[in-house]
């Protein structure tokens, strides 16, 4: 171990993420931070003091890193819904016997606000396709390019759907694959304003807009009072179900392992 800091892996790739790196960063501690991709390697490049490791990691190879790098303990900062990612970091954990944390969004920042009348929650993409598919009109998607496929079977696709995805040539491949382009495909990096939500709605003449209920740090104000502003459709794919915590209680949590370790700041 190297002289005996303590060792940390964290999954980041969220705002919640990049936070965490700056804080362990300004500690005596070795820490690597793990991003899926080339665009969360570069929010966190700048950093000090900590060592990046860029792409998707498995259930297998996250708990082979755990036990060549001796990690005793991994944050996951993860997105609110890579449900699979986190449910692979838990299981590496608990089979190399490292400690765990979840760090979540704030509560109160989730966007809770389901006082919109012209607003349908859904558990999930594939729920919001089925009730897409009983309606008319064009559709404005902003729930990312991972599950844009499950779209493709809304009747006239490519002509009624227009999707917004992450400026990276991954999620662009991905798109224009699937029967997204031109026109139809948006390659932006959010988190968004009201102001330019509103200008890509009326764009696109859109009667219908899908998002994830991703909280204050993934713009859902944002979305909420841009869809109230036009009166379009929001269709809204709640959020799972966790428990966690804040960023400032793993901040917290952490200093207080430190301290008692007497390896703090």
């Amino acid at each position: 171990m190297e002289n005996g800091k303590m060792r940390i892996l964290l999954f980041a790739g969220t705002s919640e993420g990049r936070m965490l790196a700056e804080f362990l960063g300004n500690l005596s501690i070795v820490s690597f931070v793990s991003t899926a991709t080339e665009y969360g390697t570069e929010c966190v490049e700048e950093i000090p003091n900590i060592r990046i490791i860029t792409g998707r990691m498995d259930e297998e190879a996250i708990c082979g890193f755990i036990r060549k790098h001796q990690i005793q303990l991994v944050i996951d900062a993860t997105h609110p819904f890579a449900r699979l990612v986190t449910e692979n970091i838990k299981n590496a954990c608990s089979r190399s016997e490292a400690g765990y944390i979840r760090c979540l969004r704030d509560e109160s920042s989730t966007g809770g606000d389901h006082s919109y009348e012209n607003m349908v929650l859904v558990d999930s993409v594939a729920e919001a396709v089925e009730y897409l598919k009983t309606r008319e009109g064009r559709i404005f998607i902003s729930t990312g390019s991972k599950e844009l496929k499950l779209y493709t079977e809304i009747e006239n696709y490519k002509e009624r759907c227009f999707a917004r995805v992450l400026s990276t040539k991954e999620s662009v491949e991905e798109s224009v694959e699937l029967g997204f382009k031109g026109a139809h495909l948006i390659a932006m990096q959010g988190p968004f304003s009201k102001e330019l939500n509103i200008a890509m709605l009326k764009d696109t003449d859109a009667d219908y807009f899908v998002t994830k209920e991703s909280g204050k740090a993934g713009g859902f104000e944002e979305k909420l009072e841009a869809a109230k502003e036009t009166g379009v459709t929001l269709v809204v794919i709640g959020r799972p179900a966790e428990t966690g915590h804040s960023v400032e209680e793993t901040k917290k949590y952490l200093q207080n392992i430190l301290n008692t370790e007497g390896k703090g700041v």
